[in-house]
């Protein structure tokens, strides 16, 4: 009888395969999410300091452009592309951010699926 394993070898089996061993692998899952999103947040921060620079640079080229204007009607000219490319920067912007903070949650959720 020297082979078999003990009643409570067993019940420690048992215990490390249905619970210890599920609690370890649930817990790794989690941490590589939290990385993840970690991850996608300095991500998204650089993606939101890079559109806010651009904005800037755009503002400051329209205000040189008002600034040589010959007459009023040429400033109204450039205040009004201004507005209309900002007007669609923005919506391109708000998009790309949009589908960046999407895929952070896809790539978070990832780990907790269990695939790579």
């Amino acid at each position: 009888m020297a082979d078999k394993k003990s009643t409570t070898e067993k019940v420690k089996d048992t215990i490390n395969e249905k619970i210890v061993d599920p609690a370890k692998k649930a817990g790794e899952a989690m941490k590589a999410s939290g990385a993840k999103v970690a991850e996608g947040g300095s991500t998204v921060s650089m993606k939101l300091i890079d559109q806010a620079e651009s904005n800037a640079r755009q503002a400051f080229a329209a205000l040189r452009a008002a600034a040589a204007a010959k007459d009023l009607s040429e400033v109204m000219k450039v205040q009004g592309d201004y507005l209309r490319d900002q007007g669609s920067r923005s919506m391109t912007q708000a998009r790309e951010i949009g589908e960046l903070i999407m895929q952070i949650g896809r790539d978070a959720v990832q780990p907790l699926k269990g695939k790579d």
